[in-house]
């Protein structure tokens, strides 16, 4: 039943929110469709409260109730992100807004961004194991090895991705179109100082000028000699 619930909140996520974006974007009734954003959080009040009932009539403590204390940490961490990522989108789309500005690709930008990332991955975590540590305290004596698995399951994923987030700052990407404009600068600079040099040299070095611009000898010079 738990599993159920689950794809039933999943599924009433994206209802709501496309139903809300409609709304707010196509019929023009903004209050409303916030209104329907807003009752996003409804759905993991009940998932959480179906899962309190059926642990509390007795039912055996099982991977399902770990199932749903990392959804509900995942939606409380990365909910409203996608919500706010699929309006700007949604206004663009529909209302001919500018686009939503796209996450950075390289270099730091990208490390900080990927930080911002694996902080809201920390909070899911963190309320995962807040939810399953509640429900390991409510069933008391009983088995609760697969809630303290699930436990371990939300830290390794933080940890997982913060290992990444942290070969971002290790080793940031660096953009190739800006190495090529920096690679082409670079080398028009050093033609041009080049040139300057070559053209400098025979003023300071009379004997290098070729002997094609070396003019020859008037007839006054002639005379003289």
């Amino acid at each position: 039943m738990i599993v159920a619930l689950i794809i039933a909140c999943e599924v009433g996520f994206w209802v709501l929110l496309a139903a809300g974006l409609a709304v707010r974007y196509l019929l023009g009734m903004r209050r409303t469709g916030v209104v329907l954003l807003l009752c996003e959080p409804v759905l993991e009040l009940v998932l959480f409260v179906v899962t309190a009932i059926d642990l509390r009539n007795g039912a055996d403590p099982s991977w399902e109730h770990g199932l749903a204390a990392l959804y509900i940490g995942f939606t409380v961490a990365y909910g409203h992100y996608t919500i706010r990522w699929l309006d700007g989108h949604a206004a663009h789309r529909l209302t001919g807004a500018p686009p939503p500005p796209k996450p950075p690709r390289y270099g730091m930008a990208r490390a900080r961004h990927e930080g911002a990332l694996w902080l809201r991955t920390v909070l899911m975590a963190a309320v995962a194991c807040a939810l399953l540590q509640a429900a390991v305290w409510y069933v008391g004596d009983g088995d609760t090895e697969s809630l303290r698995s699930f436990q371990w399951v939300a830290l390794r994923v933080a940890g997982i991705h913060g290992l990444v987030a942290l070969t971002y700052t290790v080793w940031p990407k660096k953009d190739p179109g800006r190495s090529r404009e920096e690679t082409d600068r670079l080398k028009e600079e050093t033609d041009r100082l080049r040139k300057e040099t070559d053209s400098a040299l025979p003023a300071r070095d009379p004997e290098h000028v070729p002997d094609v611009l070396v003019r020859r000898t008037g007839k006054d010079e002639e005379q003289v000699r």
